[in-house]
């Protein structure tokens, strides 16, 4: 599983990122910036980042308004940096921190990563009927239209999600209320 260490101080997320490879996680990226974390995060598709209260061009608060769906932010700070209004993909450890604390807290929030895709990709396998009718009914059009078979029809809904950011059933729609155009 990923894991991204960002503080403002490079000397922080190296010390941080070598604790973590002491404690048996590997395939760290350090980051000083919110920039990079979001560069990182892109890249990587899901995980944990660990950072503190300010970074080099952001606070926590804002880097954690633009979390993906599958990553979660671990922050550490003093106690009156405690965060306050976030839901559950912020989890905050106050400093001076156990190295026992840290990684079972690590290892809780990879689990709910974990967990949450899971989840996501069981719900999309059960899609309802009115859903597959419309996945049905856009792949029927491709087929005839586009003269594709229907498994070729699926990945180009696929692609087409994909590229665009919607859900499959949401492509979907659209090649449907494009092809009344």
């Amino acid at each position: 599983m990923n894991i991204i260490v960002a503080f403002a101080k490079s000397a922080d997320s190296q010390n941080f990122k070598s604790i973590l490879n002491r404690g048996g996680y590997d395939g760290i990226i350090t980051c000083t910036s919110g920039a990079q974390v979001l560069s990182a995060m892109e890249n990587l598709g899901s995980g944990v980042v660990i950072c503190g209260y300010r970074l080099s061009d952001m606070l926590y608060s804002e880097l954690a308004c633009d979390l993906p769906n599958y990553f979660k932010m671990l922050m550490i700070a003093s106690p009156d940096k405690a965060p306050s209004g976030f839901d559950d993909s912020v989890v905050y450890l106050p400093s001076p921190i156990k190295k026992s604390d840290l990684f079972s807290t690590i290892n809780i929030m990879l689990e709910g990563v974990v967990t949450k895709k899971k989840k996501t990709k069981e719900s999309r396998l059960h899609r309802s009927d009115a859903d597959k009718k419309i996945l049905d009914q856009a792949k029927a059009l491709l087929m005839e239209r586009h003269h594709m078979t229907e498994p070729e029809a699926h990945k180009y809904l696929q692609k087409c999600s994909m590229q665009s950011g919607t859900d499959l059933v949401e492509t979907a729609e659209m090649i449907i209320s494009l092809s009344e155009v």
